[in-house]
Parts: C-alpha cells; structure tokens; sequence
C-alpha cells in the first residue's frame, strides 16, 4: 500500500487484493479483481468466479480456503469501468509485484493464465495469433502455465462456438488442479 503507484487505492483505504503462500502449488493469474470483489475482499466473487471453480472441480470453501492456491491478477486493485466491462490492469503493475511474489512461493507446479492480459504477459511471443488458439493448444504451455479463456458469463458465446474446450481442455485442468491441490 506503500507504493507511489497505489497511492490513491490507499487514501480511499483499499487494500491490495491477492494471496500468496510458501505452501501454494497453484497460482491463478487473471486480470484485476472487479468491483464485487474489491468490497466483498474476496477474489472470484462472482458467477466469473463460479464458472471458474466449475473448471477447476473444486467447492467454493476450497478455493478460499486453501493455500495451496495463489491469487495473483494482473493487477491488485479494481481498475474501474470502460465502454465495455472493466477498465484493463495498470501498465508496469503485475511487472512490478509477480517476480517478487513467485520467488516467494517455491512449490508453484502451473500457472493459470486467464484471459489475455495474463497471456500476453507471461507467453509474450509463445502465444499463438490469437486467445482461442492459445487455449487450444495449451499443452504447449505446460507444466508451466494453463491458458485459459476468461470464465465470465460474456463468454458464452465463445463457449459454444468451442466445445472442445469442455471436452479437451477441462478434464486434463482438473486433473491438474487434483493432483496439486
């Protein structure tokens, strides 16, 4: 909350919001926490979120309580609103804080990548020409990271233009997340 960078988050008294752990096998990596989720203090709190533990094939209880999970979005603060859905995260911010983060948690085994701002950042050049055909070929990325598309309910159109991602993709995501959390 110290940093110049985050200096009005911290005069309206918000907190960053993310998780960390020595213990965490998993990080999630997404782009900002929303509005509902700033308030309420708790990542994931919406039906993006319900979708995503869906994925996952894990309960609500285990995705907040564990530590084997880490919670590290693009950028730690609500960014606001833009034409269409929420503003994207800060320039420089998840360039700034992840590196520091995930020196510090020694047993991460993925990282899941949600949506393109986590993609762009982590896979750089790696990423195929566009999000579906990352999502795609995602065992290209692994055992590192997990590309994901975003679970929000503004992608069930994708959802049903691509059933192999139900197919293909989610079983092999579960069985990860099993095996590390």
């Amino acid at each position: 909350m110290a940093d110049p960078m985050n200096e009005a988050y911290t005069k309206k008294g918000i907190p960053p919001l993310f998780k960390a752990s020595v213990e965490a096998r998993i990080a999630i990596v997404g782009q900002a926490p929303g509005r509902r989720a700033e308030k309420t203090r708790l990542f994931w709190n919406d039906l993006s979120g319900d979708r995503l533990r869906e994925w996952l094939g894990i309960s609500r209880e285990k995705f907040y309580k564990t530590d084997r999970i880490a919670h590290l979005p693009m950028d730690f603060y609500y960014p606001g609103k833009a034409k269409t859905g929420d503003a994207p995260p800060r320039k420089g911010f998840a360039e700034k804080w992840h590196p520091c983060l995930l020196d510090r948690m020694p047993n991460i085994e993925v990282i899941i990548l949600i949506g393109s701002y986590a993609q762009e950042y982590y896979l750089n050049s790696r990423r195929e020409k566009n999000l579906t055909e990352t999502v795609k070929n995602f065992k290209k990325y692994l055992p590192d990271y997990f590309p994901l598309v975003h679970p929000s309910p503004l992608n069930l159109g994708w959802l049903k233009k691509n059933p192999w991602f139900e197919s293909d993709v989610l079983p092999i995501l579960k069985d990860i997340v099993d095996r590390n959390v």
